[in-house]
C-alpha cells in the first residue's frame, strides 16, 4: 500500500469517527433538548442552557474527537479544535438551534473533572473556555469545589472577562479567596456591574483596608451609594435594598410612564412594580406592571395606584422583612428613611435568600457547626466546634455525676447498666422532636403568648402518651430479659422521662426566646442535660427504692 493510500484511509477513518462522535452526542441529547430547541429563542435574552445529559454528551463527543486527533496525528490544536468540534456535535444534537454560542453548559461531575484535568495539564485556554460556558451560579459552584491552587490558576485565565455575577453566589470563605486573587481593581470593576444590594453584601464583611481599596476603584456616584448603604445596620432592610428602582409622580399618565420606561437607559434589569411618589419623593402608591399595561394611555397613575402597601424602614431587621413578605405575599416593597423618603426597594428574590439563610443557619446551629465549615481550614473548623463540644462535655460530666450517686446500686444489679442508656436515649429523641417543632414555630412566628400554654400542654400530653406506650413495650422486654421488677422500674422511668422531655422541649426554647437567646443555638444543650439527668435519676432512684 502506498503512502498516499494510507493517508486516504486515515482521512476516511477520521471522517467516520467524527460522524460517530456526532451521532453519539445526537442520540444522548436529542430526547432531552428537542422540546427546548423547538421553542423560539431571542438572542438578546442570552444563551439557553443544556441539560446535564446534553452537557455530558457534548463532553463525550469532545473526548472522542480528541482521541481521534491524537490517534490520527492531526494538527488540530488540542486546546481549541477538539473542544469546538465537541461543541459543534452538541449543537448538531439540538435541531433548530441557532448557534452553538447560545448553548450554555450546566455543571456536572464530568465537566468538573474535565476542567480540573485541563488545569492540572496546563491546558488553560481549554479550562477557561469550559468555565465561560457555565452560568454564574454554576461557575461559583465550580470555583468552590476546586482546590485553592486550581482556583487561582483558573481565575488567572478568567481575570480579563470575569463575570461579576459569580461573586454573590460564592460561599463567603471562597469569595474572600477570589477577591484576594483578583485584586482590588478587578473586583471594583466587577462590583460596579452588580446591583447595589449584591455589591454591599460582598464588601460589607471585608477588612477596612480592603473595603476602602475597592471603593476607591468604583465610580464616585456608585461609591457614594455604597458608602451610604454601609451606614445602615447589618442584617437590616437598608443593607438588603436595591437602589435601582422606578419612581414616577402621581399626575403622570399611563402613556407617559410607558414612554419613560422605553426611553430611559438606567432602568433596573428586573422590576415588578412602579412606585408612585409625591413631590418630597415619599411613596404614596404602587402600580404593578400588569395593571399599568391593562389600562389606556390617558389614565393617570393616581387613579389606578394601590395605596395599601407595606413600607419598610431602613433599620427593619431582615427577619421582620422576611415575615412581612411571607405574611402578605409581597413581590417588592419600598424602603424609606425616618422622614418617609424613598431610598430603595427590597425584592422577593432577596427575601428568598434570607429565608434560606435563616433556615440553614438554624439547622447548622442545632448541630454546633457553621456554614463555612466545609470551606474553612482545619484549624478554623476546630476553633468553631470547640466551644460546642466543651459545653457538651460539661453536660456529660453532670449526667455521669448522677450515675456516680447510684454506683453501689449499679454494682449490685448489673442489669441497670445495660438498660440505662435506653431511658436517656428515648427521652433525648422525644425532646428533640418537640424542640424542632417549637423552634420552627418561633422562627415562623406561629407561636405567641396567646397559644404558648396550649402548645406546652399539648407537647406534655404527647410525651406522656408516648411514654405510656413505650413503657409497656420496654417493660415487657426487660421483664422477660432480666426480671419483672426491673421491667416495672424501667417502665415507670420511661413515662417520667418522656413526660419531662415533652415539657422541656417546649419550655426551653420558649424561655430562651424570652431571654433574647437564640433557641436554635442553646436548646439542644439544655435539653440533653435535662433528659439525661432526669432519665438516669428516675431509673436508678426507682431501682434503689424498689429493688434493693
Amino acid at each position: 500500500m502506498t503512502e498516499t493510500d494510507q493517508k486516504r484511509e486515515q482521512q476516511q477513518a477520521g471522517h467516520s469517527a467524527a460522524s460517530e462522535a456526532a451521532a453519539m452526542a445526537e442520540t444522548m441529547t436529542a430526547t432531552v433538548t428537542v422540546e427546548e430547541a423547538a421553542q423560539p429563542r431571542d438572542p438578546v435574552d442570552g444563551p439557553s442552557t443544556l441539560s446535564a445529559e446534553a452537557t455530558d454528551a457534548a463532553l463525550e463527543a469532545e473526548e472522542a474527537l480528541e482521541a481521534l486527533a491524537a490517534e490520527g496525528g492531526e494538527a488540530a490544536d488540542a486546546e481549541t479544535g477538539p473542544a469546538q468540534a465537541g461543541s459543534d456535535a452538541a449543537a448538531a444534537a439540538a435541531p433548530g438551534a441557532e448557534s452553538e454560542t447560545l448553548k450554555r453548559f450546566v455543571l456536572t461531575p464530568k465537566l468538573e473533572r474535565k476542567v480540573a484535568r485541563a488545569i492540572d495539564g496546563e491546558k488553560l485556554k481549554k479550562a477557561g473556555k469550559l468555565a465561560r460556558r457555565l452560568h454564574a451560579a454554576d461557575l461559583a459552584d465550580l470555583l468552590e469545589r476546586l482546590s485553592y491552587e486550581q482556583r487561582a490558576i483558573l481565575l488567572g485565565e478568567l481575570r480579563a472577562d470575569f463575570d461579576a455575577e459569580v461573586l454573590p453566589y460564592l460561599d463567603e470563605t471562597v469569595r474572600d479567596d477570589v477577591i484576594e486573587l483578583l485584586g482590588p481593581e478587578a473586583v471594583g470593576r466587577a462590583i460596579a456591574e452588580l446591583d447595589s444590594d449584591d455589591a454591599i453584601a460582598i464588601i460589607e464583611d471585608m477588612a477596612e483596608s480592603e473595603k476602602q481599596a475597592i471603593l476607591d476603584s468604583v465610580e464616585p456616584t456608585d461609591r457614594a451609594l455604597l458608602e451610604e448603604g454601609l451606614t445602615f445596620p447589618e442584617y437590616s432592610a437598608g443593607r438588603l435594598m436595591q437602589r435601582e428602582l422606578v419612581a414616577v409622580p402621581s399626575h403622570w399618565t399611563v402613556g407617559q410612564t410607558i414612554d419613560f420606561m422605553r426611553t430611559n437607559p438606567n432602568l433596573p434589569d428586573d422590576f415588578y412594580e412602579i412606585f408612585v411618589v409625591d413631590p418630597r419623593f415619599r411613596p404614596i402608591g404602587l402600580v404593578s406592571l400588569g395593571k399599568l399595561l391593562h389600562n389606556k394611555r390617558p389614565i393617570r397613575l393616581r387613579d389606578i395606584m394601590s395605596g395599601d402597601f407595606v413600607r419598610l424602614q431602613a433599620d427593619t431587621p431582615q427577619e421582620d422583612v422576611a415575615y412581612l413578605f411571607r405574611q402578605y405575599g409581597l413581590v417588592s416593597a419600598p424602603v424609606v428613611n425616618e422622614n418617609g423618603r424613598l431610598l430603595g426597594r427590597v425584592t422577593v428574590d432577596d427575601v428568598v435568600d434570607i429565608v434560606d439563610e435563616e433556615a440553614e443557619e438554624d439547622i447548622l446551629r442545632l448541630g454546633g457547626v457553621s456554614e463555612s465549615d466545609l470551606q474553612s481550614s482545619v484549624f478554623d473548623t476546630v476553633k468553631q466546634r470547640f466551644l460546642w463540644l466543651l459545653i457538651n462535655l460539661g453536660t456529660a460530666i453532670l449526667a455521669s455525676g448522677v450515675i456516680a450517686i447510684f454506683e453501689a446500686t449499679i454494682s449490685e444489679i448489673v442489669a441497670l447498666a445495660v438498660l440505662m442508656p435506653i431511658v436517656a436515649s428515648m427521652g433525648g429523641n422525644a425532646g428533640t422532636q418537640t424542640v424542632t417543632v417549637v423552634v420552627r414555630a418561633l422562627a415562623m412566628r406561629d407561636l405567641s403568648t396567646s397559644n404558648a400554654l396550649r402548645v406546652i400542654w399539648k407537647e406534655a400530653a404527647v410525651g406522656l402518651l408516648n411514654g405510656l406506650v413505650f413503657a409497656m413495650l420496654i417493660g415487657v422486654i426487660a421483664g422477660l430479659w432480666f426480671d419483672p421488677v426491673i421491667g416495672g422500674v424501667i417502665a415507670a422511668a420511661m413515662v417520667i422521662n418522656m413526660l419531662i422531655a415533652g415539657l422541656s422541649g417546649a419550655l426551653i426554647p420558649i424561655g430562651l426566646e424570652r431571654l433574647k437567646i437564640d433557641p436554635a443555638v442553646a436548646s439542644s444543650v439544655f435539653l440533653t442535660t435535662v433528659t439525661d439527668v432526669i432519665g438516669f435519676f428516675a431509673f436508678l432512684g426507682l431501682a434503689a427504692a424498689f429493688i434493693l
